[in-house]
Order: C-alpha cells, then sequence, then structure tokens
C-alpha cells in the first residue's frame, strides 16, 4: 500500500502541469457542452450544466455567446424582442435561447476570458516552464486590478438598471473620446463594444496573472518535492 501511495503522489509530483490543463479544460469546457446538447435534443442534460455554473457565474444573456444562431452575441433589445419577460437580471439569467437564436453558453464572455486564458497561458508554459521565473507578487496583483475595476463598475452601474446604468451607455467615455467612434462602441454589451472589449482583456490579464504568478512557484515546489516522495 505505501508503495503504491508513493508511487501515485510520484506521478502527481511529475505530471502536476499536465493534470492542471487537462482539468482546467474539462472546467472551461463543459459550458461549451450546453448549447451543443440543447442542439442535439437533450435539453436536460444542458439545463444541468446551466444548474451546476450558476452559481458560479451571472449568465446574463447579453454579456453570453451563443451557438448554432445568427449572431454570436445579442444585444438586450434583441434578447426582450423575443423574450418579453426577460427585462430583468432572473429574466435574463433564465434565457438559454432557443433554435433560431441559437444556444447560449453556460456562461459569461468573461469567464470564458479568464479560464480560457488559465488554460493557453498554462499550456505557454509547458513550453516555458525552465525559462520563466515567477512573477512578484505584485505584479499579480496589478493584473488583477483591471478586473476588479471592470467588474466592480459593472457591478454599480447595473444597481441602477441594466438599460439605464453609466456602464450601459459610457457617455463619460463618449465624452472623453469626443465621440470619435462608432454609437455602438459606447452603448450595450454587444461584441466589439467597450464593454465586451473591457470584460474579456481583463478575464485574459487575470488568466495571466493566476498562471505567471502560480504556475512557476508550482514547479519548484515539484522539483523540490519529487527527490523526497522518490525515497
Amino acid at each position: 500500500m505505501a508503495a503504491a501511495v508513493n508511487a501515485l503522489v510520484r506521478y502527481l509530483v511529475r505530471h502536476w502541469l499536465a493534470i492542471l490543463n487537462a482539468l482546467v479544460a474539462l472546467y472551461a469546457g463543459v459550458p461549451w457542452l450546453a448549447p451543443v446538447l440543447m442542439r442535439a435534443g437533450r435539453p436536460a442534460a444542458a439545463r444541468a450544466i446551466y444548474a451546476i455554473y450558476a452559481p458560479q457565474c451571472h449568465q446574463l444573456a447579453q454579456r453570453s455567446f451563443f451557438l448554432f444562431g445568427r449572431q454570436l452575441m445579442y444585444s438586450l433589445p434583441q434578447l426582450q424582442a423575443t423574450w418579453p419577460g426577460s427585462a430583468g437580471v432572473l429574466g435574463l439569467r433564465a434565457i438559454v435561447g432557443n433554435a433560431e437564436m441559437g444556444w447560449k453558453v453556460a456562461w459569461s464572455d468573461r469567464m470564458v476570458a479568464m479560464y480560457g486564458a488559465i488554460l493557453a497561458f498554462g499550456l505557454l508554459f509547458g513550453l516555458l516552464r525552465r525559462w520563466l521565473p515567477p512573477a512578484p507578487l505584485w505584479l499579480g496583483l496589478l493584473l488583477l486590478v483591471p478586473m476588479a475595476l471592470d467588474g466592480g463598475t459593472h457591478f454599480l452601474s447595473d444597481l441602477g438598471g441594466l438599460e439605464q446604468g453609466f456602464r450601459a451607455t459610457n457617455s463619460w467615455l463618449a465624452q472623453l473620446t469626443g465621440h470619435q467612434l462608432p454609437a455602438s462602441f459606447y452603448a450595450g454589451d454587444a461584441l466589439g463594444s467597450f464593454n465586451s472589449w473591457m470584460r474579456l482583456v481583463t478575464g485574459i490579464l487575470f488568466g495571466l496573472a493566476v498562471v505567471w504568478v502560480a504556475y512557476p512557484r508550482l514547479e519548484r515546489l515539484s522539483e523540490e518535492w519529487e527527490p523526497e516522495v522518490s525515497e
């Protein structure tokens, strides 16, 4: 028994990165199965995925990707025209899609960016693990600041209404830039808008912070532990 446990621990220590990347890929990939299952006529399995991931994400339809439909994302007016009772947060969370507009991924674009980035940078770390030093903690925290600001202002804005808050119109940004960009860039959450870009970029920075701070340190620990578990 002791030999078997020692062999298992040795395997985990040696292959921690592959195991962690596989777990992240599984965790990040399952939400994409929800629209696939809806498309395949397996709504019960799809709704189970929506339910499992709901505590981890707001799942607001206007801030989520849709598969197998006309567009990758939809605006609030488009969603409310199709689902008239979806004005509030609960109504928008409940939307999973339909055959015409497609089916919603089980978490938001920000979560897709966060965990997609952790997976991508984790795979990249596999190529750089022998040379990449860990980022200092202050740099990791600095990379998290944009998400804190973006998520915090989104939360405060949503308290004033999903369509009325200052992040819904971003009139402050339009004035700051002299209205030089298209109106669609300033208002709403559509793909390509300021809000959409901020959620994607800050999610990627979050993933970079996690991998750069944690993975080189885990690599050092694995190198220190391997001789001990091999004894």
